[in-house]
């Protein structure tokens, strides 16, 4: 989902430069204006959350748009529309140019965020041993001379997300485990699926998905309900302790629905990001930028969308830049001591 877009995003866009024809269609002028207006109307069409946000689409035109002139460079250019994106709020919001600069809407939080992990302090101080590592997103072990087991996912995606079944074998005897998914970009929902699959305790009813599908705001398809369920050959249902953050965002949200249908879980630690939607195909500009959005609507089974609020923690800790400065992670130690306060886990 998201890494995928962000992983390519500079190289199809210098490669595609080339080709606007092919991608946008017949020649459209190549001028500030035009850049503008492509952009915001395509948002205007596709985008699927204004509603949910409380956006007045025409009022940020009725804002930006006289900003914008034949004079206009570039540089003001870009200021101009990231300034207008910004106010989506949206991590599935991006816009990348060819000189390699690149835009997300509201990550400024997550730059504050990133700095209350440190996952080098969990292989020195809290791991029995240096974490063995299935792929870049992925690794796991056990917490020093405790009963816990411990798996962090990077992101949340991968070659073969049924890895986790091989995994939970190794751990399956520890009396707790301990999921971490700070730090997370996100990725794909089904691998998040599987992923909870190896813990679920049962079938469950968590979301619904619609996709944006005409030209008024609120133009959706019908929507297609989403279940947690036991996958693969074993389930891991002794006490579970997620730990998310501001920065656990998109497909590791989607992981993190599915984890707290389960009863044996307790979720701990700060509201997740609130970017649960898929993101578009990357689209082009005529000066070769390119962009996407989010284009779908994810609601729980209420009605409740979480689109820019986050999925809220049963227990809140969140741990200061100061804390990992100083050497201690408050979120994990506070799992493990939940785990001993409430299942005499050590």
């Amino acid at each position: 989902m998201k890494n995928v877009i962000i992983i390519f995003l500079f190289v199809i866009t210098a490669a595609l430069f080339s080709c606007e024809k092919v991608i946008i269609g017949d020649e459209p002028s190549n001028d500030p204006e035009n850049n503008f207006e492509l952009l915001w109307q395509d948002f205007d069409k596709h985008y699927a959350l204004f509603n949910v946000k409380n956006i007045d689409w025409d009022a940020l035109y009725a804002e930006y748009r006289p900003q914008v002139n034949q004079t206009t460079t570039d540089e003001e250019l870009w200021d101009i529309l990231t300034e207008m994106l910004e106010h989506l709020n949206d991590g599935h919001v991006i816009l990348g140019d060819y000189q390699y600069r690149y835009f997300e809407s509201g990550d400024s939080i997550l730059h504050v965020v990133e700095k209350e992990f440190d996952f080098g302090l969990i292989l020195e101080k809290y791991s029995d041993y240096h974490l063995a590592t299935y792929d870049e997103g992925l690794s796991y072990g056990k917490i020093k001379d405790k009963d816990i087991g411990y798996i962090h996912f990077f992101d949340v995606e991968g070659p073969d997300a049924s890895i986790i079944d091989d995994i939970l074998q190794e751990l399956k005897d520890h009396k707790a485990i301990i999921i971490d998914l700070r730090n997370n970009n996100g990725g794909n929902d089904e691998y998040a699926h599987r992923i909870a699959g190896a813990f679920a305790d049962g079938k469950h009813f968590i979301y619904t998905v619609q996709t944006r599908n005409g030209p008024n705001h609120n133009d959706f398809d019908a929507p297609t309900k989403w279940y947690s369920k036991p996958e693969g050959s074993f389930q891991y249902t002794k006490p579970v302790i997620l730990l998310t953050s501001k920065y656990t965002v998109s497909g590791a949200e989607i992981l993190t629905l599915n984890m707290k249908s389960f009863a044996h879980l307790t979720h701990m630690g700060d509201t997740t990001r609130g970017d649960h939607s898929d993101q578009s195909s990357l689209r082009f500009l005529p000066n070769g930028w390119s962009y996407a959005y989010a284009n779908q609507l994810y609601l729980l089974p209420d009605g409740q969308n979480l689109e820019g609020i986050g999925i809220a923690p049963d227990i809140y800790v969140r741990n200061s830049r100061e804390d990992i400065e100083d050497g201690n992670d408050i979120m994990l130690e506070r799992a493990i001591e939940y785990l001993f306060e409430e299942y005499g886990i050590e």
